[in-house]
């Protein structure tokens, strides 16, 4: 469903702006490589935190 309304909004920025449309065919894949190592650091960030939740957590589920 997400794929179609990106395509969807595509189409009409096509038919509106064809450069801006064509500008962002190409840079869009651009993008999506520089993000890569962010969403790394995103996903070893929310590990950690998890971690330091359950080593708080712990002791909790022991007197339980």
């Amino acid at each position: 469903m997400k794929t179609l309304l990106l395509f969807t909004c595509w189409c009409i920025l096509f038919v509106l702006a064809w450069p801006l449309a064509l500008l962002v065919l190409v840079l869009a894949p651009i993008v999506w490589l520089i993000s890569i190592p962010f969403r790394i650091v995103g996903v070893v960030f929310e590990g950690m935190i998890a971690l330091v939740r359950s080593l708080f957590m712990l002791p909790a589920r022991i007197l339980s």
